[in-house]
């Protein structure tokens, strides 16, 4: 009779057999509600101008009930998801790029919005800064570089001290230009965004800020065609097909 020693270790056996290859995993695994129902509330709280209360309004009229922090937390979740999905279908820049900040109140406090634009008005990037200086300036024009690839051949920028240096260091080959009303451009396109923050209850945070802003941004470039997203769907279909093929993507 054979005894077995206590702390012997068993046989190990290898299986030359491999697993098979799981699916990945659905971002939408573990929501109680349907993609559908998410995207569509993502989709309506982006293109319009609307509350999560009236988001939440609107689904409960479609047989939908879902509270509005629910739809809150949709937002902040599936938004940088959404819009990660859809650079690989993002048009290339064009070579003038537009550099400014605007001013935000975030839970009562007052937040710099960095921007960039194109020629064509399509967001480059966008970012939320506590300070108004070189450090913000830099953090943006660095990040839209490495997102998109390519370099700009002019910058236009206000008047602002902060800029030179930046570009310099950056974008030495790039035509810094400062001229009068050279800015317009994105002086308007920062009305576009306080007209959409303006039926919102505050922004809390500055992480909520940042994702609200982001989405405007990408919501905005959707609707100038800046995508190669829903387009043999009708004109007036193109972002909901937009949003449709992302779902699936993510």
């Amino acid at each position: 009779m054979s005894v077995a020693l206590v702390g012997q270790a068993r046989p190990v056996r290898f299986s030359n057999r491999r697993r098979p290859a799981l699916p990945p995993r659905s971002a939408f695994g573990g929501f109680r509600f349907l993609p559908e129902v998410i995207v569509v509330a993502v989709r309506l709280y982006l293109r319009y101008n609307l509350s999560y209360r009236d988001v939440e309004e609107l689904l409960i009229e479609r047989g939908v009930e879902v509270d509005h922090v629910t739809v809150f937390r949709w937002v902040q979740r599936f938004t940088p998801l959404l819009a990660d999905a859809a650079r690989f279908c993002r048009h290339t820049p064009g070579g003038r790029w537009f550099v400014d900040e605007t001013y935000i109140k975030v839970n009562g406090v007052w937040r710099y919005v960095y921007r960039a634009v194109d020629q064509d008005g399509q967001v480059l990037d966008v970012l939320i800064s506590t300070r108004r200086d070189a450090a913000a300036a830099r953090r943006l024009v660095r990040r839209a570089l490495a997102t998109l690839k390519v370099r700009p051949t002019e910058v236009v920028t206000d008047a602002a001290p902060v800029y030179p240096a930046v570009l310099d260091e950056l974008v030495p080959s790039a035509w810094h230009h400062v001229g009068r009303h050279a800015n317009n451009r994105i002086e308007a396109d920062h009305s576009r965004l306080k007209h959409r923050l303006r039926p919102m209850r505050g922004l809390r945070t500055d992480r909520t800020a940042q994702t609200i802003i982001a989405g405007h941004a990408f919501m905005q470039n959707l609707r100038r065609e800046h995508y190669e997203l829903g387009v043999n769907a009708p004109r007036g279909m193109r972002i909901a097909a937009a949003f449709t093929e992302l779902a699936t993507a993510i």
